[in-house]
């Protein structure tokens, strides 16, 4: 159970940060798993091939590796002040 979890959960975070690209895992009966990418099962594309638990924790976390970055107006604003002061 944890196992799966461990890999759904890596799933999760690369959705995330992806903005919601339709990634999913399979697990095979042998307790491999593999990332796929698409909805319709007849057009999915598998992305690896059937990868124990943390090779395949390990390959998606470097499929999409930028993180969204969360910032507010002023937070941009503080930011390009701060530039601009250091090129002064």
């Amino acid at each position: 159970m944890a196992r799966s979890t461990k890999a759904s959960n890596a799933v999760l975070r690369l959705k995330q940060r992806s903005a919601n690209a339709p990634y999913s895992m399979v697990s095979t009966g042998a307790g491999h798993f593999f990332l796929v990418l698409g909805n319709d099962p007849d057009t999915q594309e598998q992305l690896c091939p059937a990868l124990e638990i943390d090779e395949f924790v390990a390959f998606v976390n470097g499929v999409h590796k930028e993180a969204p970055r969360k910032a507010s107006k002023l937070d941009l604003a503080f930011e390009a002040k701060l530039t601009t002061k250091k090129s002064i």
